[in-house]
């Protein structure tokens, strides 16, 4: 049993002791609270590679090479679809094994080149198992990879009522604090070309969490614009046989730093023009 100390009794020692002891709580709690911090973290995200032939191998070697040096220390890879060009087994499989040397995890969804036919995906979803909608988390951040297409169709789509029901189950289970970044093929900016239909409706779903970017493709152009305190981005292509409906000749893809705080930079980086086939 412990025993209370008169005022009598209250040595020096004690003193030191119980005064000390507020200071020593504060020290805790902020080393605590810098354990429970998350460090900052990058990242790199890449749409519309359109992986095709034999040829261009060569081409996603340099790529990664070029990717692994501009982004050392990258935590995993968004591949925001149309990663093969026509959607088959052979086009993929050189693409796993290449894309595979960047020693991160590949989260990837699909596009509409993804597919073998208008209702089949299954050499992608044997490539990408799982990789349709869901969600992941890393170092205090939250992402959510979305299907976004109508099978082969490019325009005038709508994003699935399945894409859609399942983010409406998703919903709850997500923290709304933390903040998040969601990566689709179509692009979601307000009157970007091949946007789909019903964007907004996935917009919408989305301003209910801390959504700070969005990033995706299809188009082959840049176009970036703000929703609240997120960033909605348009990528141009990463690809050998494929160039920008935009005019531009740069290929290449963004690397990503998200901090603590709920901020994430983004800056692109370019091929060479002698290394990006442009055309």
């Amino acid at each position: 049993m412990s025993r209370a100390l008169s005022p009598k009794a209250l040595t020096r020692r004690d003193a030191l002791r119980l005064a000390s002891a507020p200071l020593l709580a504060l020290g805790m709690s902020r080393f605590a609270q810098a354990e429970e911090a998350a460090p900052a973290f990058s990242f790199i995200a890449v749409n519309d590679l359109h992986s095709s032939t034999a040829e261009c191998a060569p081409f996603f070697r340099n790529v990664v090479a070029r990717m692994k040096a501009s982004a050392p220390d990258a935590a995993f890879c968004l591949m925001a679809g149309d990663l093969a060009d026509r959607g088959t087994a052979a086009q993929y499989a050189p693409l796993r094994e290449i894309f595979g040397g960047l020693g991160v995890p590949l989260h990837a969804v699909p596009g509409n080149h993804d597919y073998l036919a208008h209702e089949d995906r299954s050499a992608y979803d044997a490539a990408f198992p799982g990789k349709l909608n869901y969600t992941f988390q890393h170092r205090g951040w939250q992402f959510l990879g979305l299907d976004s297409t109508q099978g082969t169709d490019f325009d005038g789509t709508k994003i699935s009522d399945a894409t859609l029901a399942w983010l409406d189950t998703a919903l709850p289970k997500l923290d709304a604090a933390l903040p998040t970044v969601a990566f689709t093929h179509f692009p979601l900016g307000a009157g970007v070309a091949m946007r789909p239909l019903n964007a907004d409706d996935l917009l919408a779903r989305l301003r209910k969490l801390n959504l700070r970017a969005t990033f995706s493709g299809h188009w082959h152009g840049l176009n970036e614009q703000r929703l609240d305190r997120a960033e909605l981005i348009v990528n141009r292509c990463c690809a050998r046989i494929r160039g920008n409906r935009d005019g531009s000749p740069l290929k290449g893809w963004w690397v990503c730093r998200a901090t603590p705080d709920g901020t994430l930079q983004h800056r692109f980086v370019a091929l060479a023009a002698e290394e990006s086939g442009a055309r």
